[in-house]
């Protein structure tokens, strides 16, 4: 096994505050674990770089530490390529090779740095599953291997070995388990690695950010034999039922909701959503999809209207109409009479301790089960008030969507910028309490340079709003 290979990664972060839009959070250190895969290039998990404004990588061999720089990262699936500049940082160390895909019982090691010490740890567990998993990063479902061996702090990211070989890398435990780990496997690695030399061969430079392409679908399993007469499957022949269809993603304008997605690939979808995987394993059709790039083109095979019919299509980006964890972006507010918009996110939500239980119920439902529409790409959320006289008697109206600004419902943030300041006289918002709020548009354009002074904000909006942004200078 090639310990030196193995280093330790020492991150400043510093995340976006979705409480308070236009500013960040303290900058924070944190460590995690990294394998050098390639002459002056760290492999590791993107969790341990995200947000990321300085990263330092230190080999075991010496205490000295070298300046590192995100090459490309995958928020997906949860990996990072750290470049190193440093020539001499690759003195003693071999760069690890990938090796397989690893079997049920084989036997692997976690090598990396967990808390608590300063020595490099190596702990030896057994594959237990191999099947398609939800990343707690980036809240995709994509294939893992769970290993029974334990994954603590500062040692995510870090290589898991087999027969000396990267067979994953290190990135979650199972809640509610002892010793229980997840690792990214190393098919979605090598995809990885690939699409990042396919990066820097047309010349993208450091921080590529790479995307898994989803179909962009929600579905049904059809194991109800009532149900799948409904639909219309004959006997021997099984699939999952299409229940919405996300706008411009991959299915948009191929499929539509009611019909019975049977295969993809080649890969039989079976009634519960499952596939047979290297025909060993068998796991949710996502995995079909944790090998591709944005642009390659996938085949389906549906039923509809009785006839079954087989489509190909390229894969688009996964946008959902409630976005889910971003990173290295900043958030998107606008600020209007003191009332603050912002769309709503799974981020936004996290501002709330144990938000899948303690948000309001109506955004809980749009995260889970809503999808997006040409006429609602975004939903935009009254997220606070700042208290002005503009704004009296609307103080209770936070955390609410907005159904409509002067009758009509907002597409996204920037549609409802423009028609909040395309008004001349007054402005009408209801929201999802079917509460109403009307303001003088002169008077909340006039209330904002006084508002955005006191409350210490700089501009009126993010950057993603403008040309049209007012800075305001903040008086000490």
């Amino acid at each position: 096994m090639l310990v030196p290979s193995v280093v330790r990664i020492f991150a400043t972060t510093q995340e976006p505050d979705y409480d308070c839009p236009w500013q960040s959070h303290t900058p924070e250190t944190a460590t995690g674990s990294g394998v050098v895969i390639a002459p002056g290039r760290v492999l590791t998990g993107a969790h341990v770089v995200a947000n990321a404004t300085f990263l330092q990588v230190q080999k075991l061999s010496s205490p000295d530490k070298a300046v590192g720089r995100i090459a490309a990262i995958c928020h997906d699936s949860d990996l990072a390529l750290v470049e190193i500049d440093d020539p001499a940082f690759m003195t003693g160390v071999v760069p690890a090779s990938l090796g397989e895909l690893p079997s049920l019982r084989d036997r692997v090691q976690v090598v990396g740095f967990p808390v608590g010490g300063e020595e490099i740890s190596i702990t030896e567990g057994v594959v237990s599953r191999v099947e398609v998993q939800r990343y707690s990063h980036s809240q995709r479902h994509l294939l893992a291997v769970t290993v029974d061996a334990a994954i603590n702090k500062g040692a995510s990211g870090g290589p898991v070995m087999k027969d000396g070989h990267v067979c994953g890398i290190a990135f979650q435990v199972l809640s509610g388990a002892d010793n229980i780990g997840e690792v990214v496997p190393a098919p979605l690695i090598a995809h990885f690695l690939a699409a990042a030399d396919n990066a820097t061969r047309r010349g993208l430079g450091l921080g590529t950010v790479i995307e898994i392409p989803g179909l962009g679908i929600g579905t049904q399993p059809l194991d109800n034999p009532m149900l799948r007469a409904r639909v219309g499957l004959a006997d021997g022949h099984t699939g999952v039922l299409v229940l919405s269809v996300e706008y411009d993603g991959s299915a948009w304008g191929h499929l539509r909701p009611g019909d019975a997605l049977l295969a993809i690939d080649g890969r039989a979808i079976a009634n519960n959503g499952t596939v047979m995987y290297q025909d060993r394993y068998r796991t949710r059709f996502d995995v079909s999809l944790g090998h591709r790039l944005i642009g390659d083109s996938v085949e389906v095979t549906i039923l509809r209207d009785g006839a079954q019919r087989r489509l190909s299509f390229p894969l688009k980006p996964l946008r959902h109409l409630v976005p889910r964890s971003q990173y290295g972006t900043s958030p998107s507010y606008f600020v209007y009479g003191g009332l603050v918009f912002q769309p709503l996110s799974r981020d936004f939500l996290a501002t709330w301790d144990t938000w899948w239980e303690k948000a309001p119920k109506e955004f809980l439902h749009l995260y889970y089960s809503g999808a997006r529409s040409p006429e609602r790409q975004e939903v935009v959320v009254l997220s606070q008030i700042l208290a002005d006289e503009v704004n009296v008697g609307y103080g209770d109206l936070y955390s609410e969507s907005v159904v409509s600004i002067n009758g009509r419902r907002p597409r996204d943030m920037l549609s409802f910028v423009r028609e909040a300041e395309a008004q001349a006289e007054t402005v009408e918002i209801v929201t999802s309490s079917d509460a109403l709020i009307v303001l003088d548009a002169a008077a909340a354009r006039a209330a904002n340079e006084r508002i955005l002074s006191r409350y210490r904000i700089t501009s009126d909006r993010s950057p993603d709003l403008e040309p049209f942004a007012r800075p305001i200078a903040i008086r000490a």
